[in-house]
């Protein structure tokens, strides 16, 4: 296939300082984008900053033959990025929503300022930046945005319970939003990327840190935010070169009776039956939830469809 450019593509990584983000960005400019490299230069909880951080990835990609600006403000303050590209190239093609820290702790003892800083910087980060940059994909009939989930938002994980409620967030914000986008040629996906970024290398033995390298997550990060991507609402494990697509499956429907109601007990006796799953049931739309009840109250509601 005719390899995939950005020529003419305006991208923004927030994150890019370092670790995933940098290789992105890095990446991205190398097929030809403009890149705005947002960092606050903060540490992996969140505090202080450091124009060089961002500063240093834009240096080394225009010495290598890139066109990059460096932008340090917070992904709370994502118009200013927004905006910091439109001064500067005029249009914005590309979000990459990758900011984000960590402050773990076991839930009796995470504080409400370890809880609501995460939140703030991961899901409402990704939303100040891409609500920004949504009006102006719109009237250009094109986008493409990229959300960061995480195995933690997916699965859970302890000591993360803010960290996975905003990751988890995340694909649900995606998910809306990839509904609202499709018909301006705007498409939104998820990944759950594993890599030893600065989260979680210091806890990776150093092999396994080295399988995890950034860039076996870049190659898909740069297919879902070219044109060639023809795809939205979709969510997708990567990392150690290994990708794969997830989806929500149903297990068998039990079946009570509406009219005269049924009882914990019952649910009890049927809880065995409601742990399997058939594998040929995988609901992809609102209206999927609504699926098993309206067929079984179809005749009773006469909800079938009129000819």
């Amino acid at each position: 296939m005719t390899a995939i450019s950005f020529e003419g593509r305006v991208v923004i990584v927030t994150g890019a300082g370092q670790g995933l983000g940098r290789n992105y960005a890095q990446a991205f400019a190398a097929r030809g984008a403009r890149v705005i490299v947002n960092d606050l230069g903060g540490s992996f909880k969140g505090e202080g900053a450091d124009v060089s951080v961002a500063q240093s990835v834009t240096d080394a990609i225009k010495a290598a033959g890139g066109d990059a600006i460096a932008n340090t403000d917070s992904v709370e303050q994502g118009h200013r990025i927004v905006q910091s590209a439109l001064d500067c190239y005029g249009r914005i093609d590309v979000v990459v929503n990758n900011a984000g820290i960590v402050r773990d702790a076991a839930f009796h003892k995470m504080s409400q300022e370890d809880w609501e800083q995460v939140i703030r910087v991961h899901l409402s980060g990704a939303f100040q930046v891409t609500r920004a940059a949504w009006p102006h994909m719109r009237a250009q009939g094109y986008g493409r945005v990229v959300m960061t989930s995480s195995g933690a938002g997916l699965y859970g994980n302890f000591g993360q319970a803010n960290y996975s409620a905003a990751k988890l967030g995340l694909y649900g914000l995606a998910q809306s939003l990839a509904i609202e986008g499709v018909s301006k040629n705007i498409l939104v996906n998820t990944i759950a990327p594993v890599s030893a970024s600065r989260l979680i290398a210091a806890v990776m033995p150093a092999d396994l840190a080295a399988a995890l390298k950034p860039e076996f997550v870049t190659p898909l990060v740069l297919y879902l935010s070219s044109e060639y991507c023809k795809v939205a609402a979709q969510i997708l494990e990567v990392g150690g070169g290994c990708v794969a697509r997830l989806r929500w499956e149903r297990s068998n429907v039990v079946s009570f009776d509406s009219q005269s109601g049924f009882s914990p007990e019952d649910i009890a006796a049927s809880w065995e039956t409601m742990q399997q799953f058939p594998g040929n049931d995988y609901p992809t739309t609102i209206a999927d939830c609504f699926g098993p009840v309206r067929r079984k109250l179809a005749d009773q509601l006469d909800l079938k469809p009129k000819h």
